[in-house]
């Protein structure tokens, strides 16, 4: 009896921590869980059928709930893993998803649920050395992702310091619709910041929304790395203007229209 549980927490370790096709797979699968967590809570303002709403907030609870406890079950420290940011994170959104009626004061909870998307991360560990579309567009992924995290936590911020005290931001797309417009510069106007802090925490979305809207555009149209397969050892990421595998020293012919 045991020795089968043992088997069972090293299968679930496995599925959780390594870098195997299922494990990838099911990574992904709580990544567009996590996604779809934050959305619901995004959209929440325009659902009519508000029942429906909740039961997949619960449901997303539960998901979130047994992860989490696979978590610590396989964890080498538990209780350094318990407080580790992140886990504290998990725990607090799982708490939102189970109170579905929490309001007021107490609505930051539900808040935090954003920052779910910090797990993205974690996959994109899994999948980096992998080979595949991800390794041809890696730039481009990890950009993104960026510029996406960034969105939603600055979001975050804007919403947790603004909806009580600003009457233009009553709900998270208020906030999300402020950040976009200050990121883009498009600035309609419509929606300000109220205070000293508001009016510091927009030049902030501005100046680093800015420079991770760049990079992304950088990685589409420009990247810095290229695409090469080589025929010996199979590294394929190179410099444009390499003519040697900087890994094995074989020789390389990458296309160039020769620009450096």
């Amino acid at each position: 009896m045991a020795k089968a549980k043992e088997t069972l927490k090293e299968k679930t370790s496995k599925l959780l921590h390594s870098k195997s096709r299922q494990s990838i797979n099911f990574n992904r699968f709580l990544l567009v869980a996590n996604i779809a967590a934050i959305f619901l809570f995004v959209l929440d303002p325009i659902f009519h059928n508000k029942l429906v709403v909740r039961w997949l907030e619960v449901f997303f609870g539960v998901l979130f709930l047994i992860e989490y406890s696979a978590r610590i079950w396989v964890a080498p420290k538990r209780l350094f893993f318990v407080f580790e940011i992140m886990s504290l994170i998990d725990l607090i959104v799982i708490v939102s998803l189970f109170a579905p009626f929490i309001s007021g004061n107490f609505a930051f909870l539900r808040v935090v649920r954003a920052l779910r998307i910090l797990r993205t991360y974690r996959v994109l560990k899994m999948l980096k050395g992998k080979r595949g579309w991800f390794t041809r567009h890696e730039e481009i992924v990890t950009s993104v992702v960026n510029l996406s995290v960034f969105i939603f936590i600055m979001t975050d911020i804007v919403y947790v310091t603004q909806v009580e005290k600003n009457p233009l931001i009553v709900n998270y797309i208020d906030a999300l619709y402020f950040t976009l417009a200050t990121l883009t510069t498009t600035g309609f106007g419509d929606i300000t910041l109220r205070g000293t802090s508001g009016h510091v925490l927009a030049i902030l979305i501005m100046v680093f929304g800015i420079t991770l809207f760049v990079k992304l555009a950088k990685s589409i149209f420009r990247p810095e790395r290229a695409y090469y397969k080589c025929p010996d050892c199979g590294l394929s990421r190179h410099d444009f203007d390499a003519s040697h595998c900087k890994h094995c020293g074989h020789v390389i012919k990458i296309e160039t229209d020769g620009e450096i």
